[in-house]
């Protein structure tokens, strides 16, 4: 196999990949909610990972627009997995923040076998998961040439 049929396959594989995680990105949000959407899904996660956070600071991480998360957060609020904190330093800035129950529904999400991904990678041992983390961190190091 020559380099160009291997970075071929190697695009061909990422591709089908790709489809699964949105795939699974789209049955996770709608096991939380039928009306979540999965951008909102991927706002919970962040939150989950960073705690509360500005939106301004949600919107840079996720490479949208202020008022995309804004409508986002507008609806998460109406489901009951965000509220909005007053900045204890500043009180005109505002925080994103999960509610207890984003908190469970999350919790229940990582522990069980709804995404497809984690039913494939699950039963890979543990060492293959390390090695493949890194080479998917490897190939989305900001220089990665």
């Amino acid at each position: 196999m020559t380099t160009a049929e291997a970075l071929a396959e190697v695009e061909e594989q990422m591709n089908i990949l790709a489809g699964l995680i949105r795939r699974s990105i789209r049955d996770a949000a709608l096991s939380i909610d039928p009306a979540l959407q999965p951008f909102g899904l991927k706002l919970l996660r962040l939150l989950s990972r960073s705690g509360p956070t500005h939106a301004s600071a949600v919107a840079e991480a996720l490479t949208v627009d202020r008022s995309v998360v804004s409508r986002q957060a507008a609806q998460l609020q109406e489901l009951g997995l965000l509220e909005i904190q007053a900045d204890p330093s500043d009180g005109r800035a505002r925080f994103l923040a999960l509610t207890p129950a984003a908190e469970q529904k999350l919790a229940e999400l990582r522990a069980g076998k709804i995404a497809v991904v984690n039913r494939r990678l699950g039963t890979w041992p543990e060492a293959d998961l390390r090695q493949f983390a890194a080479l998917i961190a490897r190939l989305n190091a900001p220089d990665a040439q």
